[in-house]
């Protein structure tokens, strides 16, 4: 029991730290750069405008790689899926750099401006 317990917490801290990491694809990056995408509540990539046919695939690819990820973790520790990702996303929205969009469950898009936290309410 112990060994499961120590397994999902290491693939869940790898996860967290893998999940940012995932947007590596250049045309990602860019758009992350250019506010086109940003890290949403939710655990996933999200689109502040309509995207180009190349940006919208890189972008989904992120993503698919990110459910599969969160649906490993989720059931080795026995919670759902859109729980877990939701966890993910405390994580990934601490990463985002200044300038850089991200959208929380009760707001539209914001840019993040200097060091001011960005944590939903269930964070902790």
């Amino acid at each position: 029991m112990m060994n499961l317990f120590k397994t999902s917490l290491i693939a869940a801290a790898a996860l967290a730290v893998a999940a940012p990491a995932l947007a590596a694809d250049p045309v990602v990056e860019q758009a992350l750069s250019a506010g086109k995408v940003g890290e949403q509540w939710d655990g996933y990539l999200g689109f502040v405008s309509p995207p180009s046919g190349d940006l919208k695939a890189a972008v989904d690819a992120i993503n698919i790689k990110r459910r599969a990820g969160y649906t490993q973790v989720a059931a080795a520790r026995n919670v759902t899926v859109d729980q877990f990702a939701q966890t993910t996303a405390c994580q990934t929205l601490r990463a985002v750099k200044p300038g850089q969009v991200y959208k929380l469950k009760d707001g539209g898009w914001q840019t993040r401006k200097g060091s001011e936290a960005i944590t939903p309410d269930y964070c902790g």
